[in-house]
């Protein structure tokens, strides 16, 4: 999947795959984690963010399922 770089303390990249609903996420230690049946809506809102991070953690961890890649 192709990731974009992102500006975050936090966050390397962020990648979207709309056919899976699968959202990418690099971060900067290098782990890389996906998360599964996330709709567009929170991928471009993500995006967005100035806070990347802090969306991540409000509106996806523990949201929606995950696994580490």
């Amino acid at each position: 999947m192709n990731r974009d770089y992102v500006v975050s303390s936090n966050i390397a990249s962020v990648g979207y795959d709309e056919a899976t609903e699968t959202l990418e996420v690099e971060f900067i230690n290098s782990a890389i984690y996906q998360y599964y049946n996330v709709p567009i809506n929170i991928y471009e809102s993500l995006m967005r963010e100035s806070s990347k991070g802090q969306f991540l953690h409000a509106y996806i961890k523990n949201i929606y399922p995950y696994s580490r890649v």
